[in-house]
């Protein structure tokens, strides 16, 4: 394993849930053009096909896939039938409450990519000690339906403050911003934007999606707009004529985090159109 920094050159933005339980389902996923196919042996399967959905996944892991293929686990039995499989991209862990999860898992899973869902007060209340328990966990996410049942929120609002924990505490460990939870209505588009374009604005990057007809949806609010490409640019340009600090003519001031972030800006510009071609 490699040390911190763990950033990939294009994290996934869309990241696509299919059943474990159902292989027509997964392949559809893998067509979908999602960045990223998380096969679910938990919530997604009833207790009684979960040794089908176990089977299922690691036939379909034999061979790598062009699209990562991560997996859900529903316990730690999955681990022996799926570690080291060559398309195996990495384990997302559920309910992560404390660092001991994570070594425990990583323990039995060497050379595995390991993701942590937080999913309860502990969890949230542990974000940075978990965020940083070992150079196997590549990202943490929050898990917000389990969450807001065990708060008992009854909407959205409550969640800002966990929502803000869990992107500090992965970027205070050097890790990717987090995705963003799911939106559980998949017919809901406009809900689903708002919520996309008020999760970036917390510092989220992507969002995992349980329908193919989210994925646009997803990809259209993260991505850059054209007049923000367009600022870029202008920041970056004036940048390169004058390197202090400094305020562009329509008053906007511009410093070194200012630069930073507009090139962050134009590399996904790049990527928006690399994708296209």
């Amino acid at each position: 394993m490699t040390g911190r920094p763990r950033h990939p050159a294009h994290p996934p933005l869309t990241w696509l849930y299919a059943p474990g339980d159902r292989p027509d389902v997964v392949q559809k996923a893998l067509a979908s053009g999602a960045d990223a196919v998380i096969v679910d042996l938990e919530d997604a399967v009833a207790a009684d096909r979960r040794e089908y959905a176990r089977s299922a996944t690691a036939e379909l892991l034999t061979s790598p896939w062009p699209t990562p293929v991560h997996v859900r686990i529903a316990g730690e039995d999955d681990i022996a039938s799926l570690v080291g499989l060559p398309g195996l991209a990495g384990l997302r862990l559920p309910k992560v409450t404390r660092p001991s999860d994570i070594h425990r898992i990583a323990a039995v899973a060497p050379d595995t990519h390991l993701y942590a869902l937080l999913e309860s007060a502990l969890g949230i209340e542990n974000a940075h000690a978990i965020a940083t328990a070992h150079p196997a966990l590549r990202g943490i996410a929050l898990g917000e339906a389990d969450l807001r049942a065990e708060l008992g929120m009854g909407n959205d609002a409550g969640l800002d403050w966990p929502r803000g924990r869990v992107v500090v505490a992965a970027r205070a460990a050097g890790l990717p911003a987090p995705v963003q939870s799911v939106h559980p209505d998949v017919r809901d588009s406009d809900g689903l934007a708002a919520s996309c374009a008020h999760g970036r604005s917390l510092g989220f990057f992507g969002r995992s999606a349980i329908h193919p007809r989210q994925l646009p949806v997803i990809e259209r609010a993260y991505l850059p707009t054209a007049r923000e490409v367009e600022s870029a640019a202008e920041i970056i340009e004036a940048a390169a004529e004058n390197a202090g600090a400094q305020a562009l003519p329509d008053g906007r001031f511009v410093d070194a985090a200012i630069v930073a972030a507009a090139h962050r800006t134009l590399f996904l510009a790049a990527r928006r159109q690399h994708e296209v071609h």
